[in-house]
């Protein structure tokens, strides 16, 4: 494995790094809470929406707020971090667990699209 200098990182920009994420954190919240109100009130005013595609989307809500959560993880892991292997590592982490996050939800996915589609097929 290739040594990578030890680089330290200034606590002024890991601190700014942290209060960075801290604020793009409080923007996504108020963007998901939006979302949610938009979504309760598409489900309230539609009824031309299957029980299928309606839980689909909530499921594909679902994993995008648990994914962009990970993301955020990441982001203030890597804020504290104190060098570049540090850094390296934890990015190197996230990237294998979200690539195992990400296979379950395809899996998922493609089922309730499958049973959605086996649902949509006229009745003998």
């Amino acid at each position: 494995m290739v040594d990578i200098p030890k680089m330290e990182i200034p606590d002024a920009v890991r601190q700014a790094a942290e209060k960075n994420v801290e604020q793009a954190r409080v923007s996504y919240s108020q963007l998901m809470e939006m979302m949610r109100k938009s979504q309760e009130q598409l489900m309230r005013s539609s009824e031309a929406m299957t029980e299928s595609t309606l839980d689909l989307q909530s499921r594909m809500f679902r994993f995008t707020e648990e994914n962009l959560e990970a993301g955020f993880k990441l982001a203030g892991d890597l804020a504290r971090a104190r060098d570049m292997k540090d850094y390296m590592e934890i990015q190197a982490r996230h990237a294998q667990r979200q690539m195992q996050v990400y296979a379950l939800q395809a899996q998922e996915l493609g089922s309730l699209m499958a049973e959605a589609a086996q649902r949509a097929q006229p009745k003998k």
